[in-house]
């Protein structure tokens, strides 16, 4: 990863600022992309500016999104690799929310990496240039209360599977990483979070991080993170009525979960 330059969308906190961290380490350098300048700014002091630059913008200007990957060819000089990673959600029942807030969600999960996936494929070293989307679980089986996230994160999926094809032979690799509940600010309020989803491990931006990193070495098309969780979310898919069997069994289990993740935040804050 030498002197190699990403893009790392979301980056100001979370899984992509785990991730630009990483990629720096490494000797790498990052455009860090999110919508608060002052943050990003916090960043590359911590980074250094001779890795690092900020290029505040929101994901859901398409049209700057669009002019992104050329400013960042312009300012390193190359681009090598790419790391949709900036998400919304807005948790409960689908009729609670205004539709637009709905088609947010859509926006900055699934069309924004389109965009900048489409716009970067200009740019990109060739061959060996590399395209990550974080996609999530929830996106290889729907969670109730999440269904426009999980429709979202399906979508960036299945984006990342039939875009990888179109570009393999340009030697350009598009690889999916797919968390569960990642513990960071994204989680929100914990009592929003729907049971199911808190019955999986919890994992930190770190752990994400590093599959991301992995995707992009070792060019492999999706990793699904804790992968026994994957392995479930599979099996719920392909079988509907055994997701219908498990559902009250994981529920309890998340719920008991909850509970204590409440308590510990509670007596963190005290």
């Amino acid at each position: 990863m030498q002197g190699k330059v990403a893009i790392v969308t979301g980056a100001s906190a979370g899984i992509g600022l785990a991730v630009a961290k990483a990629w720096t380490a490494r000797g790498g350098k990052v455009a860090l992309v999110a919508r608060t300048a002052s943050k990003l700014e916090d960043v590359v002091r911590e980074i250094g500016k001779d890795a690092a630059a900020a290029f505040p913008l929101d994901v859901q200007d398409l049209r700057a999104l669009a002019a992104l990957p050329g400013r960042v060819k312009e300012h390193f000089g190359r681009l090598d690799v790419v790391v949709n990673n900036a998400g919304l959600n807005h948790r409960g029942p689908v009729d609670r929310h205004d539709p637009l807030l709905l088609a947010d969600i859509v926006t900055t999960n699934l069309t924004a990496p389109i965009v900048l996936t489409r716009a970067a494929l200009d740019h990109l070293s060739s061959p060996g240039g590399s395209i990550v989307q974080v996609a999530s679980i929830a996106g290889m089986a729907p969670i109730p209360g999440e269904a426009t996230y999980s429709a979202s994160k399906a979508g960036l999926r299945a984006f990342a599977r039939a875009a990888g094809y179109d570009v393999e032979p340009r030697g350009i690799h598009v690889g999916c990483v797919c968390p569960g509940p990642v513990d960071t600010g994204f989680l929100g309020d914990l009592q929003e979070v729907p049971d199911i989803v808190l019955s999986q491990p919890m994992i930190t931006a770190d752990d994400v991080a590093h599959a991301v990193l992995t995707c992009i070495d070792e060019r492999v098309d999706e990793i699904a993170i804790p992968a026994r969780s994957g392995r479930l979310a599979t099996m719920a898919y392909l079988a509907p009525s055994f997701a219908q069997r498990i559902r009250p069994v994981l529920e309890k289990r998340g719920a008991k979960n909850k509970e204590r993740l409440i308590a510990a935040r509670r007596r963190s804050m005290s």
